[in-house]
């Protein structure tokens, strides 16, 4: 059975810090994402990774945003810096056993999704 815990949100000031944490757990993913989502809005993929080392990154987070993966303990890490309010929004972990041919944003193309953190950014 899969798994995929996230942790890590919380509430900052604009300018903050914050790192987000994903566990998985039942089987290696090869492929492993963090997605958000604000009340009213679509899923927007923030930032990808495959195979531990083809990273892509959304425009919106580029420069700010630093996505690894440990592969000993199949974590995901997200850290965020320079946050501004429009970062507020619930952060999920996708993963999918598959090795991606591109670091896909795209939310249909994962099989897998842990529980969602919340981050807030207050202004």
């Amino acid at each position: 059975q899969v798994q995929l815990v996230g942790s890590g949100g919380g509430s900052v000031q604009d300018g903050g810090s914050l790192r987000l944490s994903c566990v998985g757990s039942g089987y290696y993913m090869e492929t492993m994402a963090w997605f958000r989502q604000t009340p009213g809005k679509e899923r927007e993929g923030v930032a990808a990774i495959v195979c531990s080392v083809r990273i892509n990154y959304a425009p919106s987070v580029q420069g700010r945003f630093t996505l690894s993966k440990d592969n000993s303990k199949n974590t995901l890490n997200l850290e965020m810096t320079s946050l501004k309010p429009e970062d507020s929004a619930w952060y999920y972990c996708a993963a999918d056993r598959a090795q991606f041919l591109s670091t896909s944003l795209n939310d249909d193309d994962y099989r897998y999704w842990g529980q969602g953190t919340r981050v807030t950014v207050s202004s």
